[in-house]
């Protein structure tokens, strides 16, 4: 009995010992190869543009419009008297109700984007009624400005891989933000800028919102502080890169060397 014991324990041992110059082995010879040990990690999640590396002294502001229209005439405004053009992302149920809000604004260029058509939960979405959310409001833009847009945000900041490959697949750059004024809130304008002033650099996406308690009349100090401290206020189109970048884990577009 004390004779097989010791014959199990040898046999487990160089099982064990096989086992593990086998393993060395694979691991060398992929090393040689330039290959790695497949792990999770290799699995990477799907991400839109929150923000852009960039030299150049500019930052993007964008303004949601999925509520009311009573504003636009004050927004566009004051926008025309700081000389800036802005990015308007549009629900297409927004676009239908207001029309002439569309044109107004497109006439003075500023960029009209894609904010689905209906505002839904896109993750709760198939990877075809993504494309129909995109698509559906990208027809509308177009019916009344005569032009169709590459830009994409979806609703409530939501994404998963499904919805950025829908957009991606389109030809759409998918837009997040890393700044958010948070005037749907109901704060004050010197709230907004508290929320900004201290972390505002070249190349951020700034998030508001139209049909807000105090945005259309804090709009004008908001450019004026951004414009003290040296920054160009510009459309997204103006400050993402269209080809030959990549976009890292933290969501900052950067431009391929």
């Amino acid at each position: 009995m004390f004779l097989v014991f010791n014959k199990q324990k040898i046999y487990t041992y160089a099982v064990s010992l096989i086992t593990v110059i086998l393993l060395f082995c694979v691991a060398t010879t992929l090393s040689k190869a330039g290959g790695t040990v497949p792990t999770s990690a290799t699995n990477q999640k799907l991400l839109p543009i929150y923000n852009v590396q960039t030299e150049e002294n500019k930052v993007a502001f964008t303004m949601n419009c999925a509520w009311k229209a009573d504003d636009i005439d004050a927004i566009l405004e004051t926008l025309k008297n700081n000389n800036t053009k802005i990015t308007f992302f549009m629900v297409g149920d927004w676009i239908e109700k207001f029309p002439e809000a569309v044109k107004k604004i497109h006439d003075a260029g500023h960029e009209i984007a894609s904010h689905s058509d209906t505002h839904p939960h896109v993750n709760n979405l198939s990877y075809e009624e993504n494309i129909s959310e995109i698509e559906k409001s990208n027809e509308k833009i177009e019916e009344i400005t005569g032009t169709k847009t590459q830009i994409y945000r979806a609703p409530y900041g939501e994404y998963n891989d499904t919805v950025i490959k829908a957009a991606q697949d389109k030809g759409y750059y998918t837009i997040q933000w890393n700044l958010d004024t948070l005037d749907y809130t109901g704060i004050t304008g010197d709230e907004m800028w508290n929320r900004l002033k201290n972390k505002i650099k070249a190349g951020d996406i700034i998030l508001s919102h139209n049909g807000t308690e105090h945005t259309a009349e804090a709009l004008d100090m908001l450019i004026k502080n951004i414009k003290e401290k040296g920054l160009e206020v510009v459309r997204i189109s103006d400050l993402i890169y269209k080809d030959g970048y990549s976009i890292n884990s933290n969501g900052t577009q950067i431009k391929s060397k």
